[in-house]
């Protein structure tokens, strides 16, 4: 049974956050603007919308049967089994998918960490990588799997993270067969960030069109690319080899140094104009730091000047691309946003978006923890966090229903048997009914 707030106990900040973010006023405005609700009579968007939050990814039981049961005792009424079912509709993907953009566009506003030090002259560092979701395979018609033999369905869920906000920037759903490449569109918006790119999305054309929008990017070179060196950024000590003008490959066996930081020259294709497409050049700084574990040189390469970060930098933040697998860790064992089993596409679409939602008021309340305690700060871990957050979730869903002023004592115990226990299916034959007045 949930705890009754006194009303003259003051709310806690994790309510009046939430709540400021997502308030009973933009939820019902959204539900009613997205088609999702017309009337009040049935659903409540607000009980709706945290009760999915806090009741898919977070919870052990992630069917259909324990949201319509968790709505039920939330919201206190009696509502078949089909009727919650049939919510599952293109309307309610829209209303979920209108909180989500809601809940990042607030994040990117009300941002509370700031890079330091050396990489303080940049406004952010953002990561873009992609996960693919395994579907119910009755789905493979609408997203259907890449390289497999068998049926199978699949959609990829494309993130770019931010460092500055901890948290999504943006999210994007495409079918499995997209490349990675179609995924990370360039523009303005790059404009003094520095971007972590994965080798997926490695493309020269893409690296030149950060660079003219005053972005930066570091990323490992490709194997295949040779390119030629045409200035050093570093002097090195005794006789050393003047590689100028020559191809990487000729000398990258041949020296020892332990850091190796250039300027090199890349030819690459333009994106086709009117039927057309023309040769550049560009020209990026490469960087190459020889890892004794591997016995072998790691290569970057860049537009970030020298003046502003050393070889031995540019290594370090490039590792921190790490955030983002721990990110979809985070969705797949915390959220469950790779357990859809269903074969309705836009539960699918609506479940998927409510993954990233509770990842997205779990990160706020996260600040908010770690904002208080400062000194033990770098110990509140993101997957830790994550774990307690959903043990806790339906007291906080409580104390959150509780804030806008709906009652979380649940439904009596004898109308909870009378409607959770009986058979949902009406017509199935049971062994004892001829024998049973």
């Amino acid at each position: 049974m949930s705890k009754k707030r006194n009303q003259s106990e003051k709310p806690t900040v994790i309510e009046e956050e939430l709540n400021t973010i997502f308030s009973a006023e933009f939820l019902e405005k959204t539900a009613k603007e997205t088609g999702f609700i017309i009337r009040n009579r049935i659903i409540n968007p607000l009980v709706m919308f945290w009760t999915l939050t806090f009741g898919f990814g977070v919870q052990h039981d992630r069917s259909f049967a324990g949201l319509h049961r968790l709505y039920e005792n939330k919201a206190k009424i009696k509502l078949s089994r089909s009727s919650f079912q049939d919510r599952f509709t293109p309307k309610l993907v829209k209303f979920v998918h209108a909180c989500v953009l809601h809940g990042m566009e607030n994040i990117m506003q009300t941002p509370n960490l700031k890079l330091k030090d050396k990489l303080a002259s940049f406004e952010d560092i953002l990561t873009q990588d992609s996960t693919i979701i395994r579907l119910n395979k009755k789905l493979a018609d609408k997203w259907p799997a890449a390289r497999t033999r068998k049926v199978a369905a699949g959609v990829k869920v494309s993130l770019l993270i931010s460092a500055v906000a901890d948290g999504p920037k943006r999210i994007a759903l495409y079918g499995e067969r997209t490349s990675e490449v179609k995924t990370l569109r360039i523009g303005q918006w790059v404009k003094d960030r520095i971007l972590l790119i994965d080798l997926g999305f490695y493309k020269h054309n893409t690296f030149a069109r950060i660079d003219e929008n005053g972005g930066f990017f570091i990323s490992r070179l490709k194997n295949g690319v040779n390119p030629l060196i045409i200035k050093t950024n570093s002097v090195c000590r005794g006789r050393s080899i003047d590689i100028k003008g020559m191809r990487l490959k000729e000398i990258l066996d041949k020296l020892k140094r332990q850091v190796i930081d250039v300027e090199v020259e890349i030819v690459f294709k333009r994106r086709k104009y009117n039927g057309k497409q023309s040769k550049d050049v560009k020209c990026f700084r490469l960087i190459a730091i020889y890892n004794i574990e591997d016995e072998k040189y790691h290569v970057y390469i860049t537009n970030i000047p020298a003046d502003r970060l050393n070889a031995e930098d540019i290594a370090v933040l490039y590792s921190a691309r790490w955030e983002i697998e721990l990110i979809f860790k985070e969705l797949k064992s915390r959220y469950g946003i790779d357990n859809l089993t269903t074969s309705n596409p836009h539960a699918v679409e609506a479940l998927l978006w409510v993954s990233i939602l509770t990842l997205i008021v779990s990160r706020r309340v996260y600040r908010l923890v770690y904002s208080a305690n400062l000194e033990k700060a770098p110990r509140y871990t993101h997957l830790r966090w994550a774990t307690i957050f959903a043990e806790k979730s339906l007291e906080l869903l409580d104390d959150i229903l509780d804030y806008v002023g709906i009652d979380t004592e649940p439904m009596g115990l004898f109308e909870i048997f009378q409607s959770q226990a009986l058979d949902p299916n009406v017509n199935r034959k049971r062994l004892m009914d001829i024998w049973r007045a």
